[in-house]
Formats: C-alpha cells, structure tokens, sequence
C-alpha cells in the first residue's frame, strides 16, 4: 500500500449510529467515481434489504476470527455483539485502480486506521442534529429492517460512548440535512485532493 500512498486518500466517516454514516458514504461513492466503498466483514445476520457483497460480506464468528489470525484486516472492532472488519485487500485493489477508498466505520476501527504507515488519512465524524433525532432514526429503521426496541435501546445507550470521540476526528459535520452534509464532505475531500498535488 506505500507504493500509492502520496497520490490517494484514505476517508474515514464515522457516526453514532443512525446520524446517517452509511447514506452520506453511498451518495459521495454514486456521485464520484475516484472514490471505491471499503465492504466491511461482518458476523451480524443480514437485515431484510442488505445484499451480501454490497453493504456487507456477511460470514461466521469462526472465518472472521481466522481472518483476525491471519492479518487480513486493517481495522476489527467487536460492536452490538458481532464483528465488523475492514479487509487489507479490498483496500489494496482500490488503489491499484488509482481510486481513493471511503470507510463507514466507528470510532474504534477508526482510531486503528490512524495507526497504519499511510499519511494520506483524513477523518470526519458526523454528528446529528439532538439526540432525539437519533432515536426516531432508530425506531424508523427498527420498522423497516426488524431490529427490536432492546436494540435501540443498546444503540441509545452507545451514543454518549460514540460522541465522546467525536474531538478525535479532524473535522465534524453536522447532519441536519442530508445534501448539505454530502456537500460538505466533498468540499472537504476535494481540498485533501488539492493539497496531495500541490
């Protein structure tokens, strides 16, 4: 990966859960193409509109720890009860494709990027708007995927853990509306792109 490390950017967004994370990453991968998503490993079950390779590679605690065992990951940290981890490889194929590489990750994976041999690290954590935004997020997307209301409760419980890290992160970017956010990181990127060829 140090062959590539001055021309390409390593994003790190993180949130606490339901401030919107996944949605801005998705928006900033369909709207720049120099930009590849990191595909996360995960031990949590598939919700109803996650396909397996796009959102997430969903496999078993016994392959994830494997994995672990073997240096595959950039980043694991252990959220909610499941694994999630970023693999070294996709990452690589990123940059060999001369793309820049964006990862939706919490504050833990996040804190284990920042200690790789890569320069070109910038992060950003994206706050809501109150936390009672948060919650309605949550108890909205409980409809929608089936989480049960001790999983928000578990998620509420997270927040202030989440929050707390938020000064550790260069830059924070309130979400109070969705196209201002994206926008925003994207000022945010293009600068960090500017300053790599100057």
């Amino acid at each position: 990966m140090k062959e590539f490390s001055k021309k390409n950017l390593i994003i790190v967004i993180s949130s606490p859960s339901g401030a919107g994370k996944t949605t801005v990453c998705n928006k900033i991968v369909e709207r720049d193409q120099k930009i590849g998503l990191s595909i996360s490993d995960t031990t949590r079950p598939a919700r109803d509109n996650e396909i397996n390779g796009v959102d997430y590679n969903f496999i078993n605690e016994l392959e994830f720890k494997l994995k672990i065992k073997n240096n595959d990951y950039l980043e694991h940290a252990h959220v909610f009860g499941n694994y999630y981890g970023s693999p070294s490889k996709n990452v690589e194929d990123h940059f060999i494709n001369n793309r820049d590489i964006i990862f939706d990750i919490d504050w833990q994976g996040a804190s284990q990027l920042k200690k790789i041999e890569f320069s070109n690290i910038v992060s950003i954590f994206i706050v809501p708007p109150s936390r009672d935004i948060i919650y309605q997020r949550l108890k909205l997307r409980s409809e929608k995927s089936g989480d049960d209301l001790e999983a928000i409760d578990k998620r509420m419980k997270q927040y202030d853990t989440e929050m707390h890290h938020k000064d550790e992160y260069d830059y924070i970017i309130i979400n109070d509306e969705i196209e201002r956010c994206v926008k925003d990181i994207e000022l945010i990127i293009n600068n960090h792109r500017n300053r790599l060829i100057n």
